[in-house]
């Protein structure tokens, strides 16, 4: 029996993808899971989009609120504005009330990745504003805790990520995920779709 798991994202400047590449990677990892890789519809108009630099966005499928009945776990990922998930994932969410009136989502788990520009930008604000959205829909939250293991206490390096989950810091936009990021993000794919596996089966 398959485990599907959907990595759905927003990403204006491409960190937040390069973190959700590499899940995919770890999610694929495990044996009978199925992971799929997703974007949110972009609420700015183009215009906007070329003003602000955003680069064009890769060839990931845009999902529609409906489609989240169909995983059996999920992974959200999405850059903070202001210590919280951007407005573009906000609105997504906002559109599933369907799926929350009929609670078609509750009980299956769900993990949370981000990327913020500065170390004082959000990296655990953005998962814990993030964690109400989940629980008004039954959604059950994963944690990566610690089990990244002594990486998670690395500290000759800057890096992003927490307890919450993956994670990488923008700065001005030039900087890309380090490989330790990029790391913790494959941990935080396979771990997340061994756990959606075990609550399905």
């Amino acid at each position: 029996m398959t485990t599907k798991v959907y990595i759905v994202y927003y990403s204006m400047y491409g960190h937040v993808a390069k973190l959700a590449e590499e899940i995919l990677k770890g999610a694929n990892s495990v044996e009978g899971v199925e992971a799929t890789l997703w974007q949110v519809p972009e609420t700015l108009p183009e215009e906007v989009l070329l003003k602000m630099s955003a680069p064009p966005k890769p060839d990931v499928p845009i999902i529609q609120p409906a489609q989240l009945a169909d995983a059996d776990g999920f992974i959200f990922g999405f850059p903070t504005r202001y210590g919280m998930m951007a407005a573009q994932f906000k609105a997504f969410l906002d559109a599933t009330g369907g799926l929350w009136r009929t609670q078609a989502l509750a009980g299956k788990p769900a993990g949370l990745f981000y990327s913020t520009g500065s170390q004082g930008g959000g990296q655990e604000t953005t998962a814990l504003t993030a964690i109400t959205q989940l629980t008004h829909h039954g959604i059950i939250f994963v944690p990566v805790g610690y089990t990244f293991g002594a990486k998670m206490f690395e500290l000759s390096e800057v890096k992003g990520g927490s307890p919450y989950g993956a994670g990488t810091y923008a700065g001005d936009g030039t900087r890309q995920p380090s490989q330790i990021e990029l790391e913790q993000a494959y941990h935080q794919g396979f771990y997340i779709a061994g756990i959606a596996k075990k609550l399905k089966q």
